[in-house]
């Protein structure tokens, strides 16, 4: 059975953008659950692994978790209202766009690094978003992207899977 979240454009946009707009305010709370609270050590390393940017575009950033653990100039960009009401009151401090990722608001070559954090597999044209960017991103600027991934053994996938079914 597929997903309902796996289908093309329009469709996909507005199911993901419901989903996040009902889940907003217990959305940190399901990233604890879902990775025994091991997501923020894996955003540290993320920061840490983007280095030292002077300018930062956090892509898809819902409730602005990895965009506040950065030190430099850094704009958070997400489509969904509720999920930026949550980043304002984590961090006043940084701007939070609302847009959409296949259409950046931003000239080409506006920063030196982008990172998405569980963004990706949500975009309604994944070669479009990546083509964004690529095009907001200076050259030889870093894009860093942090996501769950499928286990490759056949025991510990259905065991990942009832989990997330708790």
């Amino acid at each position: 059975m597929k997903s309902k979240f796996y289908q093309p454009g329009e469709e996909r946009a507005k199911r993901v953008h419901d989903l996040f707009r009902t889940i907003a305010r217990r959305y940190d709370r399901l990233n604890d659950l879902m990775s025994l609270g091991l997501h923020r050590r894996w955003k540290n390393r993320l920061v840490q692994l983007a280095g030292n940017p002077e300018r930062v575009l956090d892509l898809c950033c819902g409730t602005g978790d990895i965009s506040s653990r950065f030190r430099g100039r850094v704009i958070g960009l997400d489509f969904t209202q509720e999920m930026l009401q949550v980043a304002r009151t984590r961090n006043p401090r940084i701007p939070w766009v609302r847009a959409d990722a296949l259409h950046l608001p931003f000239p080409d070559a506006s920063f030196d690094a982008v990172t998405v954090g569980y963004g990706l597999r949500n975009l309604a044209d994944l070669k479009i978003g990546l083509g964004e960017i690529r095009r907001v991103l200076q050259p030889g600027g870093r894009f860093l992207s942090l996501d769950f991934g499928k286990p490759r053994s056949a025991t510990w996938r259905t065991l990942y899977f009832a989990y997330l079914r708790l």
